[in-house]
């Protein structure tokens, strides 16, 4: 009966997940822009050095406000380049998530935004005299005196913004992908929030997902993610990954 219930104690042992192992396979060549926080200066650096590389499409992974203290200039600027003939796509992040859910319910939302670097997006537009904690009058003429320095255009542009990219087998997201799900079957909350086995468990589909939103020391390959984001805000420092068939650059801007 002890010897049963051993047998029975050690289960099925687990199979650990197959490694990665599929080649960079978009089907033109991507430049893959990391979290830009409000640092517009750094964004016309590397914008130039992108450019210069003529990439068939230039993808942005979200996070342009908050933090840095430019994030009026950094949101006129690509607005701008999304209406050139430049081939774009602009991933929605999480502060531009919180920063629309300010705009829509200032009254719910004002704390948790301006917290996270709101108050410095709010400054960017001449927006002040208010705290991290307004009430819910002041959340509310902040609110307006807001949406009518971003203007309609580009909140409009903000709204309409997807939460994926893929070209070929190279998927952009912001924040991260359950692992267990195709990237169209993905939820809102785990592309733009981050998901908690994103980090941990290799995808078995064959797809690289290139995201931002975890800082890391430098764009590097890792189990079939990239992360682009290289802590613009804090670090002075705004990478781009440049994406092509079994090929990896990097460009970085510095202060």
């Amino acid at each position: 009966m002890k010897l049963l219930r051993r047998m029975l104690g050690r289960g099925t042992p687990e199979t650990a997940p197959p490694p990665f192992d599929a080649r960079l396979a978009p089907d033109a060549s991507l430049a893959v822009v990391g979290d830009v926080h409000g640092c517009a200066r750094l964004l016309d650096k590397l914008l130039d050095e992108v450019l210069d590389r003529t990439p068939d499409q230039l993808v942005f992974v979200g996070d342009f406000v908050d933090r840095g203290e430019e994030s009026a200039q950094v949101l006129a600027r690509l607005h701008a380049l999304s209406q050139t003939d430049v081939a774009t796509t602009f991933i929605k992040g999480n502060h531009e998530e919180m920063m629309l859910r300010f705009l829509d319910d200032p009254v719910d939302h004002a704390g948790r935004w301006l917290r996270y670097g709101g108050l410095q997006t709010m400054a960017s537009y001449g927006v002040g005299g208010i705290s991290a904690s307004p009430d819910e009058k002041q959340a509310i003429q902040a609110r307006d005196a807001l949406a009518r320095a971003i203007g309609p255009d580009i909140l409009g542009w903000l709204r309409a913004m997807p939460t994926t990219f893929q070209s070929g087998n190279v998927a952009v997201v912001h924040a991260g992908a359950n692992p267990q799900k195709p990237i169209s079957a993905q939820s809102e909350a785990a592309l733009i929030w981050g998901h908690p086995e994103f980090l941990k468990t290799p995808r078995s589909d064959g797809v690289w997902v290139v995201h931002g939103h975890t800082i890391v020391d430098a764009v590097a390959p890792e189990a079939g993610r990239i992360g682009v984001d290289t802590g613009a805000y804090a670090t002075g420092r705004l990478s781009a990954a440049l994406i092509a068939p079994d090929n990896l650059d990097v460009l970085t801007a510095r202060y």
